[in-house]
């Protein structure tokens, strides 16, 4: 009996020993790793190709990165979990994204959704500066054309609500422009014919007398418009055109057409004394001493002169105003007058 335990003994440490080099075979456990994964997408839902994912732990510099595939998924596999990563994707065209902090569980498979990358917000600064120099040579354009039924011209009045000063080289045009016009030399003409006939200025008969009238004439009207429409609007900086107002009462339009005569708008925008027309007015009857028949000259001339100037310029005004906006061509068609009785 005693022997059978010794070589159950002796079998059982045999055992042992032999289960030691079989013990030490024995590979440890697995490591329990994640896998995160999702899909990259623009706004429309459609899948974005080759875009960059970075998955990077929060407080490491240690970055995993792939590309997505045709089908715009990535995968990321071996992801130790209970550390805190975060994804960040980019692609061509397109924002960056950004994902909130991922903290993965052991054998997690994680997969990320809400990955729409979107195109870029971009900025435009529109820089607009006002040239009133600019302004002012577009509105110019426009009223060089203005003609009554399309023939006679009308370039001394404003329809913009908002008027841009004329630069010098603007009133000595418009001056000009109309001195020169075909239609101003057949008014001359008809001009010259009625005092002909009212044989005044003392010219007496005959086509000398006559031409002698549309001489004078002529340099009444070009002296007038080059002094009260070029030369002084020019070194007193007021505009020599008429604002058209085209709106208001009847009282209001009037006034303004009235006084338009004698109050003029500077070229700083401000209401002032009109000394450019009245002095035009002036400069002119004060000229037509040099050239009148000596039995016309005199304080008589100029005040008279002077008279007819000022009613010719209220007239004027008030035809603008009242009138000459129905008829007037501006931009190829006729524009019809609104006022508010």
């Amino acid at each position: 009996m005693k022997r059978l335990y010794i070589d159950l003994g002796a079998a059982l440490a045999a055992a042992l020993v032999l289960s030691f080099p079989a013990l030490g075979q024995i590979s440890p456990e697995a490591p329990r790793t994640a896998t995160v994964m999702g899909t990259v997408t623009d706004v429309n839902g459609d899948v974005i190709p080759n875009a960059t994912v970075v998955l990077k732990e929060v407080e490491s510099d240690d970055p995993r990165t792939v590309l997505t595939t045709e089908n715009g998924m990535f995968e990321f596999h071996d992801v130790t979990p209970g550390i805190s990563y975060q994804l960040r994707i980019s692609a061509k065209d397109y924002e960056d994204w950004t994902s909130t902090p991922i903290i993965l569980n052991p054998h997690q498979f994680k997969i990320v959704t809400g990955i729409q990358l979107r195109l870029p917000t971009y900025r435009i600064t529109i820089d607009v500066q006002y040239d009133p120099v600019q302004v002012a040579t577009e509105q110019f354009k426009a009223e060089e054309k203005q003609r009554v039924f399309g023939i006679i011209p009308n370039v001394y009045v404003s329809y913009d609500s908002d008027p841009a000063p004329l630069t010098t080289k603007m009133k000595f045009k418009l001056a000009l422009k109309v001195s020169t016009d075909p239609v101003t030399a057949a008014g001359v003409l008809l001009v010259a014919s009625a005092k002909q006939a009212g044989n005044t200025p003392n010219y007496g008969q005959g086509w000398g007398a006559y031409g002698k009238r549309v001489g004078a004439v002529t340099t009444d009207g070009f002296s007038d418009i080059m002094i009260g429409g070029a030369i002084l609007p020019s070194l007193l900086h007021q505009d020599p055109r008429y604002f058209y107002q085209g709106t208001g009462t009847t009282g209001s339009r009037f006034r303004h057409a009235v006084l338009n005569t004698f109050v003029a708008r500077g070229d700083n925008g401000k209401s002032q004394p009109n000394y450019s027309s009245l002095g035009g007015v002036l400069a002119s009857s004060s000229l037509a001493n040099l050239y009148y028949p000596r039995s016309n000259r005199g304080a008589g001339l100029v005040f008279g002169n002077f008279a007819i100037g000022i009613a010719e310029r209220v007239g004027a005004s008030l035809a603008q105003e009242f009138l000459l906006g129905r008829f007037t061509r501006r931009g190829g068609h006729m524009k019809e007058e609104v006022a508010e009785k």
